[in-house]
């Protein structure tokens, strides 16, 4: 794994967004595809758009999976993940191939149906971020480290759920859905590559969580350290609690 820093979340999602694109046209170019996982979230609103911007990438040999929906919350709803992947990157560019969570239908059908798919070819990059308690895409502590099981049922403890209502998605902590379909650590560490978008002050004491502290499934993110080709992009205000000695060694191969 390593990290790079920037000094604003502009600067860090045009740099995601190129090596993004160079992920998937390296792919398109050996395999005539490019096999993806996106996430959403406000952490990955300037990434996505800094990506469907770039001029020389072919939308239509993508193949699209997204990391989680919650159970139970009708597609047209601000907070929808299949609204929000279908407006600011599928419909946006044209991918012709989606595998996107019904959150409506039976989750456990939802989960066999898009894990057979997710599990029938590799992925070449995974886009995640990591939430202001540690979880990577929604696997909060403790996260399940072990199970092979591409997507789980899951359900969202209080930190996860008042994250939603604090970034606009809800009006009430009442109002987010309990439980959500997740992919499941070990899924996400099958991707070739793992680009981690992390921008804002809201999320440096998680970033310092992952980082710092042992890789435990109390910190979930922290996973990503055990992962070859992982990129963590931090902006200043989500790395400001970092001490001085762990930046230089993370980045010392940046």
């Amino acid at each position: 794994m390593k990290v790079r820093v920037f000094g604003d979340k502009r600067s860090l999602s045009q740099a995601a967004a190129a090596e993004a694109a160079l992920a998937i046209t390296s792919a398109i170019r050996d395999r005539g595809l490019a096999r993806i996982i996106a996430a959403t979230g406000a952490s990955q609103l300037d990434f996505l758009e800094a990506l469907t911007a770039v001029k020389d990438i072919d939308w239509k040999k993508i193949e699209l999976f997204h990391l989680d929906e919650y159970i139970g919350l009708p597609l047209n709803h601000p907070a929808s993940f299949r609204k929000y992947l279908s407006e600011r990157l599928i419909n946006k560019v044209g991918i012709a191939r989606s595998h996107l969570l019904d959150g409506n239908g039976d989750p456990k059908e939802t989960v066999r149906k898009v894990g057979d798919a997710i599990q029938s070819a590799p992925i070449d990059v995974a886009f995640v971020g990591i939430g202001e308690n540690g979880h990577l895409a929604f696997n909060d502590p403790p996260a399940n480290f072990e199970t092979e099981e591409p997507y789980l049922i899951v359900e969202l403890d209080e930190p996860c759920r008042r994250q939603q209502v604090g970034e606009g998605w809800f009006r009430d902590i009442s109002e987010v859905p309990p439980r959500a379909i997740s992919m499941s650590v070990q899924q996400i560490l099958k991707a070739n590559e793992i680009i981690c978008i992390v921008p804002d002050a809201r999320k440096a004491h998680a970033v310092k969580l992952c980082l710092e502290g042992e890789i435990n499934p109390m910190a979930p993110a922290s996973i990503l350290r055990t992962h070859p080709r992982a990129t963590i992009f931090l902006d200043t205000d989500s790395a400001a609690t970092l001490g001085p000695a762990t930046i230089t060694a993370l980045t010392a191969n940046a």
